[in-house]
């Protein structure tokens, strides 16, 4: 006979919500202080590679956890929201991370700067499993949202798609649609100064000839080769970059596109769950989305803006806060979900 203190019917986590919670805090605050104190570097020197290594593995850690606590919930009958919705999310986050370890071992390992890489394969999948789950978030509830609230979607949907159009379009054309085009003002020709005169040479005597003009000595050669620092990579590498290279307006439309759907369907979620029984798991996943939306703008303003950018700046933390709401979201969830089980199984007993 089963003790009334079994719990067998829904297994017991291995970590609590409150520690869950309050891990992720902890590491979104030392990767605010790793970033805070280590992103500066002095004008003209590059960021030390233990730094671009940090970054990584602050991410990496980030969207693995997210991508464990958002699979664990799709695995679990008693997910109120729907098991395939955390799939998606969870292989988005799967797949952000093997991007981001591909990345890292073309930036870091092979010391490659290419303007598309293999990894760019998993953030298209990215954007995909993550669209594919929250659109089945908000397909899943009847939307009867207000007038007041659809207008504060449609603002959003405007004022991002219009930073994102700025930083994706030309450099040429955003600054064309920002600033009037500049009244051509006349000015006064220059009055020009009359040219010298010519000073007449004294003539030779007999039997004098004119000096040579004085050669101007020739810049010496050096005889040794030049050396160049670039180290030589695999060939296999220098193939793949230039197949890839072709993509890179293709796939730079593409973000801009995916942030900007990501943005309006995690206000949807963020307005449709507002004041809900699991209103605050659905907050940080609308505020994980944001913040993917912020890094990656930021990202495409310095590429195209700042000279010889390196990555690796402050604004980029907002990836690693990214991934911590997510995986936040998805412990809530689950905790919540197993939580109103138990509660209604001890009232119907």
């Amino acid at each position: 006979m089963s003790s009334p203190s079994n719990k067998s019917v829904s297994p017991k986590s291995l970590l609590s919500v409150q520690t869950i919670v309050l891990s992720a805090v902890s590491w979104a605050v030392l990767a605010l202080l790793f970033f805070l104190l280590f992103s500066t570097s002095a004008p003209g020197e590059e960021r030390p590679a233990w730094y671009a290594i940090g970054t990584y593995i602050f991410e990496e850690v980030a969207y693995l956890g997210a991508a464990v606590l958002c699979l664990r919930n799709w695995r679990s009958p008693q997910i109120v929201s729907g098991r395939n919705v955390w799939l998606g999310i969870g292989l988005g986050m799967l797949s952000y991370f093997l991007g981001n370890l591909v990345l890292g071992y073309w930036e870091l390992g092979l010391k490659q700067d290419p303007t598309v890489s293999p990894g760019d394969l998993f953030f298209v999948a990215t954007y995909l499993f993550l669209g594919w789950g929250m659109l089945l978030a908000v397909l899943s509830r009847r939307l009867n949202l207000e007038n007041w609230q659809w207008i504060v979607v449609g603002a959003i949907a405007v004022i991002g798609g219009l930073l994102a159009w700025l930083i994706a379009a030309p450099t040429q054309t955003a600054q064309s649609f920002l600033m009037p085009p500049a009244i051509a003002q006349t000015a006064p020709a220059p009055k020009t100064a009359a040219p010298p005169k010519a000073v007449k040479a004294p003539a030779l005597k007999p039997g004098q000839s004119a000096a040579p003009p004085a050669s101007t000595p020739a810049p010496a050669t050096s005889s040794t080769p030049a050396t160049t620092d670039q180290k030589d990579v695999p060939a296999w590498v220098t193939s793949v970059e230039e197949t890839l290279a072709p993509l890179e307006t293709i796939l730079g439309w593409f973000y801009v596109v995916s942030d900007l759907a990501l943005l309006i369907i995690a206000t949807v979620l963020l307005l449709a769950f507002w004041g809900g029984r699991f209103s605050q798991s659905w907050r940080m996943i609308a505020a994980a989305a944001f913040s993917l939306y912020i890094a990656d703008i930021w990202l495409g303003y310095a590429q195209k803006h700042i000279p010889d950018y390196q990555t690796g700046s402050l604004p980029e933390v907002f990836w690693v806060f990214s991934g911590v709401l997510f995986g936040i979201g998805a412990a809530l969830e689950h905790d919540l979900s197993t939580r109103s089980r138990r509660t209604g199984g001890r009232r119907r007993a």
